[in-house]
């Protein structure tokens, strides 16, 4: 492409910066082949997050690099990302997003499996999170004092501003918060601990290259027919409980006693209803 020098004009007390070619404009660069592929990738990336409230500019700059750029993919689908297209409270994504950018209460009409009425209360959001396909937010719930609790955006019932001063979040560093657990529930009374697992050599290649958490250490005992593997720093919950469960007879808890203990009970359980 062709690249116009840059000039610089002074006039007086002032200076002035111009191409030396008066006819020469940026928009007239065309976007070469490398460009192109690179803008298509991107595109493929972004369009994973089409549907969500706080992306629909996604879907007209796509419409407007296509028509001026012809940047469109017209073959198959080659690439495909995990997503709930049919996920309840996505609507509300917009929405809370931006109460906690521009620092606003809301008021949430919310309903849990539990309840058989929905509640109405007044939120203070501070931080959004996905976990194995669904949405929770975060925020301090007016009336109470922790800033920590969480609900899920699919028992989100309905979400409108609320007339009441915002109460800011002074207490919890939320890109430091989920980094002792797995998922979203953190149980207080449960202490951070070593987790010691015996894991199949079968299934130990998935767990070396997929974690089971961010702690898993890299150091392995390695045995003839199962492996020694740690979690290190981290609390139990029912999200961890549930992820060594998903792996069946692959993995058996060693320590720390009482999750072995809890995890037997469950498992027999387990058993017996099959029995």
């Amino acid at each position: 492409s062709k690249i116009c020098e840059i000039k610089r004009i002074r006039d007086g007390h002032q200076i002035y910066f111009r191409y030396s070619d008066l006819s020469y404009s940026i928009n007239n660069q065309p976007v070469n082949e490398m460009e192109a592929i690179q803008l298509k990738e991107a595109l493929f990336t972004l369009s994973r997050f089409k549907g969500m409230p706080q992306f629909e500019w996604i879907e007209e700059i796509s419409v407007r690099l296509d028509s001026g750029l012809g940047l469109s993919n017209t073959g198959s689908t080659v690439i495909e990302s995990q997503q709930n297209e049919f996920l309840k409270g996505r609507e509300f994504i917009g929405p809370i997003y931006n109460a906690i950018v521009y620092e606003k209460a809301i008021t949430v009409t919310y309903k849990s499996f539990t309840q058989a009425k929905s509640e109405t209360f007044i939120l203070h959001p501070y931080y959004l999170k996905e976990f194995n396909n669904r949405w929770f937010i975060f925020g301090k719930k007016d009336g109470t004092n922790f800033v920590s609790s969480h609900y899920a955006l699919d028992r989100i019932v309905e979400v409108v501003e609320a007339k009441k001063k915002y109460i800011k979040n002074k207490e919890i560093d939320f890109t430091e918060y989920f980094h002792d657990i797995v998922g979203v529930t953190i149980k207080e009374t449960n202490p951070i601990e070593t987790i010691v697992l015996k894991v199949k050599n079968e299934r130990l290649p998935y767990i070396q290259t997929k974690p089971l958490h961010g702690s898993q250490s890299k150091m392995i005992d390695f045995g003839k027919t199962h492996s020694i593997i740690t979690l290190k720093k981290i609390r139990r919950n029912s999200e961890l409980e549930s992820l060594i469960l998903s792996y069946g007879d692959d993995i058996e808890v060693v320590e720390p006693k009482i999750f072995r203990n809890e995890m037997k009970k469950r498992v027999k359980a387990m058993f017996d209803k099959y029995n």
